[in-house]
Protein backbone atom coordinates (compact mmCIF):
# COMPACT_ATOMS: atom_id res chain seq x y z
CA UNK A 1 0.00 0.00 0.00
CA UNK A 2 2.53 2.35 1.29
CA UNK A 3 4.19 2.70 -2.79
CA UNK A 4 1.40 2.33 -4.65
CA UNK A 5 1.98 5.59 -6.31
CA UNK A 6 4.82 3.74 -8.12
CA UNK A 7 2.37 2.18 -10.28
CA UNK A 8 1.61 5.62 -11.77
CA UNK A 9 3.10 7.15 -14.44
CA UNK A 10 6.31 8.87 -13.22
CA UNK A 11 4.90 12.31 -14.87
CA UNK A 12 2.44 12.58 -11.25
CA UNK A 13 4.02 10.53 -8.86
CA UNK A 14 5.73 13.78 -7.57
CA UNK A 15 2.20 15.39 -6.92
CA UNK A 16 0.58 11.92 -5.51
CA UNK A 17 3.27 11.47 -2.94
CA UNK A 18 4.12 14.74 -1.88
CA UNK A 19 3.01 16.08 1.27
CA UNK A 20 4.01 19.81 0.61
CA UNK A 21 -0.03 20.68 -0.37
CA UNK A 22 -1.68 19.54 2.91
CA UNK A 23 1.79 21.63 4.95
CA UNK A 24 0.73 24.93 2.51
CA UNK A 25 -2.93 24.20 3.66
CA UNK A 26 -1.83 24.35 7.34
CA UNK A 27 0.05 27.02 7.60
CA UNK A 28 -2.53 29.48 5.38
CA UNK A 29 -4.97 28.30 7.83
CA UNK A 30 -3.02 28.90 10.49
CA UNK A 31 -1.84 32.31 8.79
CA UNK A 32 -5.79 33.49 8.66
CA UNK A 33 -6.45 32.19 12.39
CA UNK A 34 -3.32 34.11 14.34
CA UNK A 35 -4.51 37.50 13.91
CA UNK A 36 -7.63 36.45 15.63
CA UNK A 37 -6.25 36.30 19.67
CA UNK A 38 -9.73 35.71 20.74
CA UNK A 39 -12.85 34.14 19.06
CA UNK A 40 -16.05 34.24 20.59
CA UNK A 41 -16.28 30.38 20.37
CA UNK A 42 -15.48 27.08 18.41
CA UNK A 43 -17.85 27.41 15.32
CA UNK A 44 -15.88 30.82 14.87
CA UNK A 45 -12.76 29.24 13.98
CA UNK A 46 -14.54 26.55 11.81
CA UNK A 47 -16.29 29.34 9.96
CA UNK A 48 -12.80 30.77 9.25
CA UNK A 49 -11.23 27.57 8.54
CA UNK A 50 -13.95 26.50 6.32
CA UNK A 51 -14.02 29.83 4.64
CA UNK A 52 -10.14 29.94 3.97
CA UNK A 53 -10.53 25.94 2.55
CA UNK A 54 -13.43 27.31 0.11
CA UNK A 55 -10.84 29.80 -1.09
CA UNK A 56 -8.09 27.54 -1.84
CA UNK A 57 -10.27 25.48 -3.44
CA UNK A 58 -11.07 28.74 -5.82
CA UNK A 59 -7.58 28.86 -6.61
CA UNK A 60 -6.44 25.34 -6.57
CA UNK A 61 -9.57 24.43 -9.11
CA UNK A 62 -7.89 26.46 -12.08
CA UNK A 63 -4.34 24.91 -11.22
CA UNK A 64 -2.72 22.87 -14.08
CA UNK A 65 -0.58 20.35 -12.75
CA UNK A 66 2.84 19.62 -14.63
CA UNK A 67 2.87 15.80 -16.25
CA UNK A 68 -1.07 15.14 -15.76
CA UNK A 69 -2.03 16.02 -19.26
CA UNK A 70 0.73 13.67 -20.80
CA UNK A 71 -0.21 11.02 -17.70
CA UNK A 72 -4.21 11.31 -18.49
CA UNK A 73 -4.21 9.77 -21.89
CA UNK A 74 -1.75 6.45 -20.36
CA UNK A 75 -4.25 6.21 -17.64
CA UNK A 76 -7.45 6.32 -20.04
CA UNK A 77 -5.95 3.85 -21.98
CA UNK A 78 -7.58 0.82 -22.22
CA UNK A 79 -4.24 -1.25 -21.41
CA UNK A 80 -3.18 0.39 -18.24
CA UNK A 81 -4.71 -0.72 -15.32
CA UNK A 82 -3.31 -0.12 -11.79
CA UNK A 83 -2.16 -2.85 -9.70
CA UNK A 84 -4.34 -3.23 -6.47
Amino acid sequence: MLLTFLDYPSAIRRVIYTTNWIERSIKDIRKRLRPMNSLPDVSAAEKIVYLTIQDMNSKWSTRKLRGFASAYHKLHHPSYIVKN
